[in-house]
C-alpha cells in the first residue's frame, strides 16, 4: 500500500491498518487531491466490509475464505500489470509467509465471528487495535520508551477499549463476546504485520500479499468445513462485493494514496471507517450507541490520530541503562 511496503502499509489502515519502513511524509504537508480522494474512497470501501460479512449467508470463516479466494484473480492481474508477478519465494520466505497467513486467517475468522455478535462500529474500532499493538512491538524491538504522542495514544486506546467493553457488558454477554473477538482479531492482525515485516526487502509487496491471500484461503476453508459452517452461499453478491471492496478496491486505493499523504491525514481519514460502520449499524440494525460507547469511541479515535504523529527528534530513551 505504499511505495516502501505495500503489504505492511495496507495492513495498517485496512484492518483492515501499521507500516514500518515506509516513506515518511511531513505531518503538515498538503495531500495531493487525487491521493486524498483515493485514501477517502479506500476507507469508505473498507467501512462496508463488516456489513457485507453480516449480509452473507455463510459462516464467519467461510466468509473470510471467499473474501480471499474471490480477490485472488484480481490481485494476480494487478501484480502482472504492475510488473510484480507472483513467484515461489524460496523455502525460508515461504515459511514466514505461511506464518503471516496463519495470523491473517485467524484474524479474519475471529473478526468475522465478532461482527455477528457486536455492533458494526465496535467491530471496526477494535479491528484497528492492530495499529497500537504493532507500535508497541516496534518500541519493544527498539528497547525504547514511547514518545509523548505514542504514550498518549496508547493510554487513550486502553481507556477507550475499557469503556467500550464496559458499554457492551451493560447490554449483554453476547455483545461483550463480540467485542472480545474483534479485539483478539486486532491483536492477531498485529502478528500478521510482524511476520510480513520480516519479508521486507526480500519479496516485492504485491507477491507477498498474493501469497498470504492464497495461504490464508487454504487455511480458512478446511477450518470452516471442520467447524460445520455453511460454505456455499445462495447469494454471491455480498461475498463478491466483500472481496472487491476490502481486498481489491480498498487496498488498491490505499496503495496509491499512502505514500503521498501525511500521517495526520491518514489518521484522520481512518476515522471514517468506524463512523460509517456505526451509521450502517444504526440504519440497518438500529444499533444505538450508549454514552459509554461515544466516550470509548472518541478516545480510540483520538488515539488513532495521535499514534501517527511523530515527536520532534531527540535522544532515544532506552529501556535498558
Amino acid at each position: 500500500m505504499d511505495p516502501a511496503s505495500l503489504c505492511i502499509a495496507a495492513s495498517r489502515l485496512i484492518r483492515p491498518s501499521a507500516c514500518s519502513g515506509a516513506t515518511l511524509i511531513p505531518i503538515h504537508r498538503a495531500a495531493e487531491p487525487r491521493a486524498f480522494a483515493a485514501l477517502l474512497a479506500g476507507n469508505i470501501a473498507l467501512a462496508f466490509g463488516p456489513w457485507l460479512v453480516r449480509l452473507s449467508d455463510v459462516g464467519p470463516s467461510a466468509a473470510g475464505f471467499w473474501r480471499l479466494a474471490l480477490a485472488l484473480p484480481f490481485l494476480l492481474v494487478l501484480a502482472w500489470a504492475m510488473g510484480q508477478p507472483a513467484r515461489w519465494p524460496g523455502r525460508s520466505a515461504a515459511i514466514i509467509t505461511a506464518i503471516a497467513a496463519f495470523f491473517f486467517a485467524a484474524d479474519l475468522a475471529a473478526w468475522h465471528a465478532g461482527i455477528h455478535l457486536t455492533k458494526l462500529g465496535n467491530a471496526t474500532l477494535f479491528g484497528n487495535i492492530a495499529s497500537f499493538a504493532f507500535a508497541g512491538w516496534g518500541l519493544w524491538l527498539a528497547r525504547s520508551w514511547p514518545g509523548r504522542w505514542q504514550a498518549a495514544a496508547l493510554a487513550l486506546a486502553a481507556i477507550g477499549t475499557a469503556l467500550l467493553l464496559a458499554g457492551s457488558a451493560e447490554l449483554s454477554e453476547r455483545y461483550l463476546r463480540g467485542d472480545l473477538l474483534a479485539l483478539a482479531a486486532g491483536l492477531l492482525y498485529a502478528g500478521y504485520l510482524i511476520a510480513v515485516q520480516r519479508l521486507r526487502g526480500t519479496i516485492a509487496p504485491l507477491p507477498v500479499l498474493i501469497l498470504a491471500t492464497a495461504f490464508g484461503a487454504a487455511m480458512l476453508l478446511p477450518f470452516a468445513l471442520a467447524t460445520g459452517e455453511r460454505v456455499l452461499p445462495s447469494d454471491w453478491t455480498p461475498l463478491l462485493l466483500l472481496a472487491l471492496g476490502s481486498q481489491v478496491i480498498g487496498q488498491g486505493c490505499l496503495v496509491f494514496a499512502l505514500g503521498q499523504v501525511s500521517p495526520l491525514v491518514v489518521g484522520l481519514t481512518l476515522l471514517t471507517q468506524p463512523a460509517i460502520s456505526a451509521l450502517i449499524g444504526w440504519l440497518a440494525y438500529r444499533e444505538a450507541m450508549t454514552p459509554l460507547d461515544f466516550l470509548g469511541a472518541a478516545a480510540i479515535a483520538a488515539a488513532l490520530v495521535l499514534v501517527r504523529l511523530r515527536d520532534a527528534p531527540s535522544a532515544p530513551r532506552s529501556l535498558v541503562p
